[in-house]
């Protein structure tokens, strides 16, 4: 084989294996961009799948949020103003009263205690300063909670918190809340004890002076709540003359606006006469003889054993003294008794006007978180009776101005609530003489 035959083999085998590398090469490439292909094509289908998915998604997310939630939220304007009206626009206790919650043990448990998680062991040490919110932004979240009726959504928006922490600091808030006021001394639920009997009625016969003895008013109080599936759970949340599901409780209040006995959580189709078993057992062994409380004519009175200790206007039809000095004078009591009465819906709208959460069917499945829930409310009305003052009962019968002429206050307080007496929607239940 001479020399230009051998140089032309090599320079087709040289040229044969440039042709295979370039396919390969080729094939390479092609491979590349099929790979980019199915790589933007999968990344695209999950962008649209995303898109399709947040359209039903109605929740909050860090970017549509401030972006600290402990720097220039509307909680912290509202928290540094240290405004007295604020806080009680907002979360119906003023400044004082909500540092004293905070001192009395709420703070020391936020930041001394692991929130629960499930992804978190209980006896782990509890980190607060890598927490959203701190002690004080905690108890502005639940008291904002339990004193509107607002969703979620908006305290995200105002604490700057996504959906997530917000659920899990409101249970876990609540919870030590609940800790911290039972064991503040004006938030207790105290049954009259020795001389507080004679406080009360006296406060009672500064404005009804024929209620010689009556210490405060009673009625029962029926909440909203969720149906469950469960027909048993059902059946007896219904309510037969209400015609809809409740959570029924039964209330005492004092002549100084406090809550003195409760029972509540108990089912919507529960006659009070059953809820109120207990206060029958207090009225009967714990209650001097000649105290009495008032009731509306429709709340039971219990057994004879307990006769005369809770009283109620007449009924009409009810027969009359024919004495006609013996007729005016018991008119006159039961103008009293009936007028008196009216404090227990003043207590009762005060329970749910304070606390719009209640105004909201409350939950049917978790029984001890509702009646956390319930216990809550009730001594926070009592704490905030005594310590910021707004209440209706309270206003009425607790003179705020003492002087020595007693006539002045008497005088200045018949100015001030005449129009009160005038509109006055159970005057027209008043019984009136009728001759046949």
């Amino acid at each position: 084989m001479d020399n230009d035959e051998l140089q032309w083999r090599m320079q087709e085998d040289a040229d044969s294996e440039a042709d295979e590398q370039r396919e390969a090469e080729a094939r390479e490439r092609a491979a590349l961009v099929a790979a980019a292909i199915i790589a933007v094509g999968i990344e695209e289908t999950h962008r649209q799948r995303v898109e399709r998915r947040s359209a039903h998604r109605t929740y909050l997310c860090r970017p549509q949020l401030l972006p600290n939630p402990r720097e220039g939220t509307p909680w912290q304007r509202l928290y540094e103003s240290r405004s007295d009206r604020a806080f009680v626009t907002t979360m119906g206790v003023d400044v004082a009263c909500f540092e004293a919650i905070l001192a009395a043990g709420f703070a020391d448990m936020w930041n001394l205690t692991p929130i629960p998680r499930a992804d978190v062991p209980t006896t782990s040490n509890p980190r607060p300063e890598r927490r959203s919110l701190d002690a004080a932004g905690a108890l502005g979240l639940v008291l904002h909670y339990l004193s509107s009726t607002m969703r979620e959504v908006s305290l995200q928006q105002i604490f700057a918190i996504i959906p997530t922490t917000c659920s899990r600091y409101i249970t876990f808030g609540l919870s030590i809340l609940l800790k911290t006021v039972r064991t503040m001394s004006d938030a207790t639920i105290p049954w009259p004890q020795g001389d507080t009997y004679e406080e009360y009625t006296l406060l009672i016969q500064s404005r009804h002076p024929l209620l010689v003895g009556a210490f405060g008013s009673v009625d029962g109080l029926n909440l909203p709540c969720q149906t469950s599936d469960d027909l048993e759970i059902e059946n007896a949340t219904f309510n037969g003359w209400l015609h809809d599901h409740f959570i029924s409780s039964v209330l005492a209040f004092a002549a100084t606006g406090i809550i003195i006995w409760c029972k509540l959580n108990c089912p919507g189709s529960w006659h009070n006469a059953r809820i109120a078993k207990p206060l029958y057992t207090k009225l009967l062994e714990q209650t001097p003889s000649g105290y009495f409380l008032v009731a509306d004519t429709a709340f039971p009175r219990g057994t004879n054993e307990i006769r005369g200790r809770i009283r109620a206007a007449m009924k009409a039809g009810q027969s009359l003294p024919q004495d006609k000095e013996a007729r005016d004078q018991l008119l006159k009591f039961d103008r009293q008794l009936l007028s008196y009465r009216q404090t227990a819906e003043w207590g009762m709208r005060t329970i749910q006007g304070s606390f719009g959460r209640l105004r909201i069917p409350l939950e049917i499945e978790n029984g001890a978180r509702r009646g956390d829930l319930l216990e809550v409310c009730v001594r926070l009305h009592n704490l905030r009776t005594l310590r910021v003052g707004i209440n209706q009962i309270r206003s009425v019968y607790v003179p705020i101005w003492k002087t020595d002429d007693q006539g002045v206050w008497d005088g200045f307080g018949d100015m001030l609530f005449s129009e009160q007496r005038k509109r006055d929607r159970v005057s027209r239940f008043h019984i009136e003489v009728a001759y046949n």
